[in-house]
């Protein structure tokens, strides 16, 4: 009897606490359910105000829903990237290091928030720090894109070497051919060697730039510099031909030096010959002022100016032209010169084909896009008469 009766009060109790237990479980599961939906919200909203490039409430939007939800991943990576892209990197990188600290990220999200983590540094220009963070990715899925960065780091750094290095890791795990940028390479540590004397050393560099990349042009130019340093005058030439027959078009960069070898070496006539006829199969103002430069009769001097003016008919032609008329009036002459210098003040620019963007001289890399080889050896003048 006294069994039963402790049964009929254990089960009431047991009951209530169910009850309780229960309420608070839905109590603490409406709970969650609001935040969440608050900071699904939240989500949206600020993908909204992206897609209405209304940067600044995209952010704020963001903010809030990772503040009502702080377990959300992907909102930090969101909120991070949208820093980075307005610039704001210290935030940036204040989000990413937090993801980084947290002990229960999974491995792929941990590696995402290192790789945010370097792009932020990267951008702000805090390139050692970049790239202790990407060298963290090496033997990770993002591998590749780690040592891209890191080979654009070591660039910037004028770390040749170690560019090298890198550059021959990408191509060992198939991220296509550095043989281009593995010349310049080798070709700034041809110039660096040159600067402090080493010439042995700087014409290694010069063969190493030869065997990864045999159409090379700029080799051979350095080649040529080194000779006549020398008093090689006839060897220099020889290196600056091969120019002529790797890639004629970028014989126009050293015609004019060119020239002048031939005058120290005592071939003038032979010299503008050559010229001449690599004048009349890849037509350029560098040629032609290499061909003037080398003609001694002034008859003659007007006659390749004029014969090119004939086929190219450009203001740059125009102006050499212009000075072999010895019998113009010098006060008329010099006005015709001013006008064409004016004329041709935004023409004489060399142009980069992968950015754009405009240089005075020459040069094998931009300033701008970090590119390779990305300057034709014409002035924008000229190629648009090409083009046309």
């Amino acid at each position: 009897m006294e069994f039963e009766l402790w049964w009929l009060l254990a089960l009431p109790l047991a009951f209530g606490l169910g009850w309780l237990a229960s309420r608070l479980d839905l109590r603490q599961w409406r709970r969650e359910g609001s935040v969440r939906r608050d900071a699904a919200l939240s989500y949206f909203r600020g993908l909204n105000f992206l897609l209405s490039e209304q940067q600044d409430q995209a952010i704020d939007a963001f903010i809030e829903a990772v503040t009502a939800d702080p377990n959300t991943v992907d909102l930090h990576f969101a909120l991070g990237n949208l820093f980075r892209r307005r610039g704001e990197y210290e935030r940036a990188v204040r989000v990413h290091q937090n993801l980084l600290e947290r002990a229960d990220l999974p491995a792929p999200e941990r590696q995402r928030a290192q790789i945010a983590l370097a792009q932020d540094f990267l951008k702000a220009g805090l390139l050692d720090r970049a790239e202790a963070a990407y060298d963290v990715l090496r033997a990770t899925s993002y591998r590749s894109e780690a040592l891209a960065a890191l080979l654009q780091i070591h660039e910037r750094t004028r770390e040749w070497e170690r560019a090298i290095d890198t550059a021959h890791e990408l191509e060992r795990i198939g991220a296509g051919s550095y043989a281009r940028q593995l010349a310049h390479y080798w070709c700034e540590l041809a110039l660096r060697a040159r600067q402090r004397g080493d010439l042995d050393a700087a014409l290694h560099a010069l063969d190493q730039a030869v065997a990864v990349d045999p159409r090379a042009v700029r080799p051979w130019q350095l080649r040529a510099a080194l000779a006549q340093q020398q008093g090689h005058e006839p060897e220099a030439i020889a290196h600056l031909r091969q120019i002529a027959q790797l890639r004629p078009e970028f014989l126009a960069l050293v015609a004019v030096d060119m020239a002048r070898l031939f005058q120290a070496a005592g071939q003038q006539a032979s010299g503008r010959d050559w010229l001449l006829a690599q004048l009349q199969d890849n037509p350029a103002i560098d040629l032609l002022d290499a061909v003037l430069l080398l003609e001694p009769d002034a008859a003659t001097r007007r006659h390749h100016a004029l014969t090119y003016l004939q086929a190219q008919r450009s203001l740059l032609a125009s102006r050499r032209l212009l000075d072999q008329l010895g019998e113009l009036d010098t006060a008329a002459q010099t006005a015709l010169a001013h006008a064409l210098d004016g004329a041709l003040k935004a023409r004489q620019r060399y142009r980069c084909a992968g950015c754009g963007f405009e240089a005075r001289n020459h040069t094998w890399h931009c300033p701008a896009c970090q590119g390779w080889d990305t300057y034709p050896p014409r002035r924008t003048e000229e190629l648009q008469l090409i083009s046309t």
